[in-house]
């Protein structure tokens, strides 16, 4: 495999600062016993957090108070406080269930982005669909986290198996036909490729899929690309809610999104596309759709 070309400066510099979400804030110094490796760092954010759809798979009842408020945190300052607050042991300590954050794929990604960016490795968070939580076809909508490696590229990990990977899976290195960016899901259900039923959520208590999802994803995964980096019920701008809603123009737009974040991301166009269209970057005050504590409006730091 030939070795890539560095990274421009302004790219690097760029996803290797912290953003006002993955800030430790006055938590920064949790940060100085943390190691420099990507792999060890994985495993240090799977130790911090349970999924809060994990309880039966640990044998562990997720107290009720915590199951509904704390994946609504929105901060990796408010994350590590909570986490320090129940056990103030280093971060790369593994918590009991007791001890753990109780959240989503999106705080495993959002906390492996920071400690590598601390570490002086590029990162960022990527929204896509992953494959391999199901044994039917269906790709889950999923949050990850993108890393530079100087020899390899842009690497996608998955800090959320970091320890119990399903076959097939590097944690360090997802395959990318198993973890679709949403660039490359959206293209997909556009040229026919995929069957746009088989891309949304699924959890015991409600289904949500197609093209109209895949659109939404699409637009978060932008942000997240610009260094904002919402919870994943955060919607702002034209917000389908099936694909009726879906027009010409938007999916017009979508297209471009497409191909300037999959397979390679174009940081210049892309930065240009999110600051100069209204309806994609994100505003001060966003609409949260929260599973749990219902619609509310959100103004960001």
């Amino acid at each position: 495999m030939p070795v890539p070309a560095p990274l421009a400066p302004e790219v690097a510099a760029f996803y290797t600062a912290q953003t006002s979400f993955s800030d430790p804030g006055p938590f920064g110094e949790a940060y100085a016993a943390l190691p420099a490796d990507p792999g060890q760092l994985a495993r240090v954010a799977r130790g911090l957090v349970i999924h809060r759809l994990e309880g039966e798979h640990r044998n562990y009842a997720i107290p009720e108070d915590r199951l509904h408020h704390e994946a609504e945190t929105r901060y990796l300052d408010d994350i590590l406080r909570i986490i320090l607050d129940r056990n103030g042991a280093p971060l790369t300590e593994e918590r009991s269930n007791d001890d753990r954050f109780v959240g989503i794929c999106r705080d495993f990604a959002l906390l492996l982005c920071s400690f590598l960016r601390h570490a002086g490795i590029p990162a960022r968070m990527r929204y896509g669909f992953a494959d391999y939580f199901a044994d039917d076809g269906f790709h889950a909508d999923h949050a990850v986290t993108e890393y530079w490696d100087e020899r390899r590229g842009w690497l996608l990990a998955d800090a959320n198996v970091a320890t119990e990977p399903p076959a097939g899976i590097d944690p360090l290195d997802v395959p990318r036909d198993r973890f679709l960016t949403a660039g490359a899901a959206w293209r997909a259900v556009r040229a026919g490729e995929a069957d746009p039923a088989t891309f949304g959520v699924r959890t015991p208590e409600v289904t949500m899929a197609g093209e109209w999802f895949v659109s939404a994803v699409l637009c978060l995964d932008l942000a997240m690309l610009n260094g904002t980096e919402p919870l994943l019920w955060d919607v702002w701008g034209e917000d389908p809610t099936d694909d009726a809603d879906l027009t010409d123009a938007l999916r017009a737009l979508n297209d471009r999104i497409a191909q300037l974040t999959d397979p390679e991301v174009d940081f210049a166009a892309a930065r240009e596309l999110y600051l100069t269209t209204p309806e994609l970057r994100a505003p001060r005050t966003v609409l949260s759709l929260a599973s749990f504590l219902g619609p509310r409006e959100v103004t960001l730091r």
